[in-house]
This record gives structure tokens, C-alpha cells and sequence, in this order.
């Protein structure tokens, strides 16, 4: 996958453990990071298609991610079973 994105992401010139926290005000802050960036869809997708399992991607905690993994699949588990 394309990460040259990543170069114009808001992320890019603050510390990695920014968006790596270990709270949630943590969390929090990464999230409002994201919410202005222009690329936060794409770090979204790029997350969710790597499996990656820590730290904010695209403005989602990975809780969230999680969670939008399991709606993504649950439609195709359906569609299998008819």
C-alpha cells in the first residue's frame, strides 16, 4: 500500500508518542489532532487494512478500529451464509 500520504499528514512533525498514549485524555488529544488533518480517512484505511493493533490512526483509537473491523465483516459473514 501508497504511504506517501503519510508526508502530509498533521502527525508528521510531532512525536510518534503523541499518538501512541497510554490514557485516554491521551486518546482524546491525539484525536483532535486528526480531525484536522486532511489525510485521517486514508491513515483510517491504512490502519485498518495493516491490522494495526496500537496507537490513533485516522482519528480512531483502536477500540474503534475494532470495532469497525467487526461491522465491515459482519455484512460479508451474512452474505457466506446464504
Amino acid at each position: 500500500m501508497n504511504t506517501d500520504w503519510m508526508a502530509e499528514g498533521k502527525c508528521r512533525d510531532l512525536p510518534p508518542a503523541v499518538f501512541f498514549p497510554n490514557d485516554g485524555l491521551g486518546v482524546q488529544a491525539a484525536q483532535r489532532i486528526c480531525a484536522e488533518c486532511r489525510v485521517a480517512e486514508t491513515c483510517l484505511e491504512y490502519a485498518l487494512a495493516n491490522r494495526i493493533d496500537h496507537g490513533v490512526w485516522g482519528g480512531r483509537s483502536e477500540r474503534e478500529r475494532r470495532r469497525i473491523l467487526r461491522r465491515r465483516r459482519t455484512p460479508a459473514t451474512a452474505a457466506q451464509s446464504v
